[in-house]
């Protein structure tokens, strides 16, 4: 039986990350890299599938466990009739791409408590069954081009493919376990100090988590901080790219097939990220960030993809792991995205609108930077009248979304704006008349009578949550009737439980069978829309509602399902963090991100630069 989603926490070093249930099993870690095969995949299908086990010996005992403020470094105290324990597990920060390593210390509080370790290693998603040696530090695995030490000084013993150990910790002891990856071929034995590594993970962590520009006795600034803690464990350090979750499969109805991997990176996710990071006070992560976008995007523009890999890559070939049972039976399990291929016309306004937020902020320029982006508003030229995916990339036949034409509006716009507010040069005229077609189009076709709102597509009558978004870009102002009547007939009609669905798939086809839970991130938009339309206290009930959401340790998935009361879908995920950070600037300050974004007021940083 699968575990509770919202029983997981995270641990990461900005490589890769893993997920640590509350019962001190660690059932997900890719190494080296976040999109890596996994060596422990009991999440995604069964304890033989890989997983790493350290707890007492009673399985009576009460668990509780916290992060140690500001950091990454996640303990769980465990307390039995015989004393109790906590188990501190963090990933040291990397030195380099070629060693991540996993420390859990077991460290004795109170009594002497009987622990047991279960280690069961499966290379390539729980597979790949390793060959195992002893060692005088513990043991040694190699399969492939992975190679891994486990290194403790506790006896362990091997048998039936499993390793186990048996130990005691008294009250004042610590009991370390190192499990340390690197490339098969390079034989080396390496002796980490862990209490050292803990001590300098700990001085970072809290460094980092320092620069927040929100005040310290504010109510939600722990929510902030973990919030952009997660974000930043989420961030691949040598390149700068954001995965919109560690995981993959973990599904968006129990049972059902829409399981995806999120393990890369979306250009859509890239606007209000670098929002995230420039109000919260973290320059350098939003200028890399920037970097990553412009790295990966470059080429030729009618080759511009969604999302691309942690280092730009493009080819993410979308396959399925039969062997994997699935997250509670949901199959198939799938790893690549097959959505990379597919045509978004929204990615134009989402690249264009992330650069012109560096323009806003003072980013360093780049004269190469406003060259690609002329070129990509060229291409658009062509490409805003055809027919796409959309936002949440359907399966099905293409359509004209609504939503797709409001971005290539953005898109323009940011062109017009960035050769009249910051003196580029550019065929402005010409980008105008673009921008007022599609206006026109859009307030044409896209708008129902019969609904008095914005529909999801030409032609249709579905609501859709990505409307929301009309009035944060600035396509119309957050008291225009219209909006007004969106925002009210999506609240109407496109919630459960006070929560917005992205739409209902029952009347807006998708190519996919089953349905899903709420989405996280459009019930902070429309929090955010109402933040603009005056509606604070609304606003603001929506917000506490969805901090109520998140688990114990501040961590929200993708989704929710408020009659079964779970997290639903990758986890935990980027752009739900996003949500919570902006959404509180938003209440916190009239001139957050939403206004920000929609040119209704000026950024709140002085250009530095």
């Amino acid at each position: 039986m699968s575990k509770p989603i919202e029983d997981y926490g995270l641990i990461g070093n900005m490589l890769s990350c893993a997920l640590v249930a509350r019962d001190g099993s660690l059932d997900w870690l890719c190494l080296p890299r976040f999109d890596s095969d996994a060596c422990f995949a009991a999440l995604l299908g069964k304890p033989d599938n890989g997983y790493w086990r350290l707890a007492p010996a009673d399985e009576g005992a009460k668990i509780s466990r916290r992060y140690r403020p500001d950091t990454m470094i996640l303990e769980t105290t465990f307390e039995t009739e015989e004393g109790a324990v906590t188990l501190i597990d963090f990933m040291p920060l990397a030195r380099d791409e070629e060693h991540v390593d996993v420390v859990r210390l077991v460290r004795g509080d109170r009594g002497r408590v009987r622990m047991r370790c279960e280690f069961v290693l499966r290379f390539g998603y729980g597979s790949t069954v390793p060959w195992l040696q002893r060692a005088d530090f513990g043991a040694r695995a190699v399969a492939g081009p992975d190679a891994i030490e486990l290194r403790t000084r506790v006896k362990l013993v091997s048998e039936n493919l499993r390793t186990t150990a048996e130990f005691t910790v008294g009250a004042g002891a610590t009991v370390p376990f190192v499990l340390a990856w690197h490339p098969s071929h390079r034989v080396e034995e390496r002796d980490i100090d862990p209490q050292q590594r803990l001590e300098e993970a700990e001085t970072w962590w809290r460094d980092w988590s320092s620069q927040c520009r929100i005040d310290k006795e504010h109510p939600w600034r722990d929510a902030v901080t973990r919030s952009l803690i997660t974000l930043k464990a989420l961030t691949f350090a040598p390149t700068g790219g954001i995965v919109a979750a560690p995981t993959t499969s973990l599904p968006e109805q129990l049972g059902g097939e829409r399981n995806w991997d999120y393990r890369y990176c979306w250009i859509r996710d890239a606007t209000l990220t670098l929002y995230a990071f420039l109000t919260s006070g973290y320059r350098d992560e939003a200028k890399a960030w920037r970097e990553w976008m412009l790295r990966a995007a470059a080429g030729h523009p009618a080759q511009l993809q969604i999302m691309y890999g942690l280092a730009g890559e493009r080819r993410l070939t979308e396959v399925e792991l039969p062997w994997l049972a699935g997250y509670e039976g949901s199959k198939p399990v799938r790893i690549g995205n097959g959505a990379y291929g597919q045509l978004q016309i929204d990615v134009y306004g989402e690249l264009l609108d992330a650069l012109h937020v560096g323009r806003k902020f003072q980013l360093e320029p780049s004269h190469e930077a406003w060259n690609f982006q002329r070129t990509l508003l060229g291409e658009l030229k062509g490409q805003w009248r055809s027919p796409d995916q959309g936002i949440w990339e359907i399966r099905g036949e293409p359509r004209h979304f609504t939503h797709s034409k409001l971005m290539a509006w953005v898109a323009f716009d940011r062109g017009v704006r960035a050769v009249e507010d910051f003196g580029l040069d550019g065929p402005s005229e010409s980008w105008k008349a673009e921008r007022e077609q599609i206006r026109d189009e859009i307030l044409s076709k896209g708008w129902s009578e019969k609904k008095r709102s914005f529909v999801q597509h030409y032609g249709g009558t579905a609501l859709d949550a990505s409307l929301l978004l009309i009035p944060l870009t600035g396509f119309l102002p957050p008291d225009d009737p219209r909006v007004i009547g969106t925002v009210e007939a999506i609240q109407r009609e496109l919630t459960q439980d006070g929560l917005v669905l992205r739409y209902h798939p029952e009347h807006a086809p998708d190519g996919l069978s089953g349905t899903e839970g709420t989405f996280l991130v459009c019930s902070f938009w429309l929090a955010d829309a109402l933040t603009m339309m005056g509606r604070v206290k609304e606003a603001s009930k929506i917000f506490e509602r969805l901090l109520s959401l998140r688990n114990d340790l501040g961590l929200l998935a993708e989704q929710y399902d408020p009659l079964l009361g779970r997290q639903l879908g990758n986890f935990p995920q980027a752009f739900s963090h996003v949500g919570i950070v902006n959404t509180a600037h938003n209440l916190m300050s009239a001139q957050g991100p939403a206004e920000q974004r929609a040119d209704r007021t000026k950024p709140t940083e002085k250009p530095t630069s």
